[in-house]
């Protein structure tokens, strides 16, 4: 199995985005520069879905990646988070709207796929807290890893898809509905840190590779566009890793 997630890595480069420098991604429908930064929506359905795309340009001398842990900022124009972007939690208004996975076997082909359909995982958490007295910030963490016999390294010159992020429409219109999507929404990748053996060493990646934030309805707070995130802390994965491993 091994090898032939180190093969399908191989057979991938040769059409993959060709990357110049370490970095994280994050935009609609594909990775990067493949996909699209914005995304609006005339909010008159409940048919239909959205997807964004986490990918990362690694940096050079990794031996054995195992698995990857993300996190992910929401911050809207209202003064308070919508209803419409609150999940996962119980009694949260579209607590099973949001969805997210780490298999890219179906694509899109754009970008270079490490975990060929073996990482499993999904999210962790959906923080609504993460600034004392900011109501319109959330945060929501994921994990993924593979067993490590299927780990390996990844080529620094290539951009990879690290994970999906998929939220239907539903609840968006009659009965039951949801308020707040019309609000605009920017939704920032603040980190992927790849995780190696324990004694290897792991990489936190931060710095955006072509951008790592993507909008919803335009996404602008105030007059300087969306805002820098709030820095991830190391405490915030103590008790995540242990479910994965």
């Amino acid at each position: 199995m091994k090898k032939l997630l180190l093969l399908c890595g191989a057979l991938l480069a040769f059409s993959a985005s060709v990357a110049s420098a370490e970095g994280i991604n994050f935009a609609f429908n594909d990775c990067g520069l493949n996909g699209l930064a914005n995304k609006t929506f005339a909010c008159n359905s409940n048919v239909g879905t959205n997807l964004l795309v986490g990918s990362f340009i690694a940096p050079a001398g990794s031996t054995a990646i195992t698995g990857e842990e993300i996190v992910i900022d929401l911050q809207s124009a209202s003064a308070a988070l919508p209803a419409w972007w609150t999940f996962k939690n119980t009694g949260t208004c579209r607590q099973t709207a949001f969805t997210t996975n780490a298999d890219f076997s179906g694509g899109p082909f754009s970008c270079a796929d490490y975990w060929a359909g073996q990482a499993a995982g999904g999210f962790s958490a959906f923080n609504p807290n993460i600034v004392p007295g900011q109501l319109n910030r959330a945060r929501i963490l994921m994990v993924y890893a593979v067993p490590p016999a299927l780990a390996g390294p990844v080529d620094e010159t290539l951009e990879y898809y690290a994970f999906k992020l998929s939220f239907s429409n539903a609840k968006t219109v009659g009965t039951g509905a949801c308020a707040g999507c019309v609000d605009p929404v920017c939704i920032v990748l603040n980190e992927i840190k790849l995780t190696q053996p324990v004694g290897v060493g792991n990489y936190r990646i931060q710095n955006p590779a072509d951008g790592n934030f993507a909008t919803w309805q335009g996404g602008v707070i105030g007059s300087g566009g969306c805002p820098a995130a709030t820095p991830a802390r190391n405490a915030t994965w103590g008790s995540v890793k242990s479910l994965y491993r």
